[in-house]
């Protein structure tokens, strides 16, 4: 969602141009317009195009070896980690301290996406940050002191002196 991918430049126009702008890592991490709620979740049908796409290998491999239970397997927790990745994604930018946001995890992740929103080219995973490590954009804090979103989800990301 960082760079457009062929002529299918909907969720780089919408998260790395539109929502980028709109919520940094300051106190605008958090929604501020109301109007700007819309902006959080991608478009309703951008998860099952990007399952789509992301299953093309799936396919593939399930049609190799005769197995269509690869593919489906990858169809569901392709879909299962879409969905999480938007309700954590949603709570993090509108917090209401529902139970989830409550969770250890949670905080955590909030740490982690909030210092992609300072640096957008890292911890690019909102769910499993795992990838980030195997890819090379994990940031655990931040290098330099900036002004950051607080919030009791919130973890401090400053740098330690």
């Amino acid at each position: 969602m960082h760079r457009p991918f062929l002529r299918f430049r909907y969720p780089y126009e919408a998260h790395a141009l539109t929502h980028h702008r709109i919520f940094k890592a300051d106190e605008t991490y958090h929604l501020k317009k109301d109007s700007d709620k819309k902006t959080i979740p991608m478009k309703w049908w951008n998860g099952p195009v990007i399952i789509v796409i992301g299953a093309l290998p799936a396919v593939f491999l399930s049609w190799l070896l005769g197995m269509w239970s690869i593919w489906i397997i990858f169809v569901i927790v392709a879909a299962a980690y879409y969905g999480t990745y938007e309700r954590i994604h949603w709570c993090m930018h509108l917090p209401k301290a529902r139970r989830i946001e409550k969770s250890w995890p949670f905080y955590r992740l909030n740490g982690h996406h909030l210092l992609h929103h300072r640096y957008v080219n890292k911890n690019f995973n909102v769910v499993l940050p795992f990838a980030d490590l195997v890819f090379g954009t994990l940031l655990l804090r931040s290098k330099i002191r900036f002004n950051q979103a607080v919030g009791p989800s919130v973890p401090d990301v400053q740098p330690k002196h």
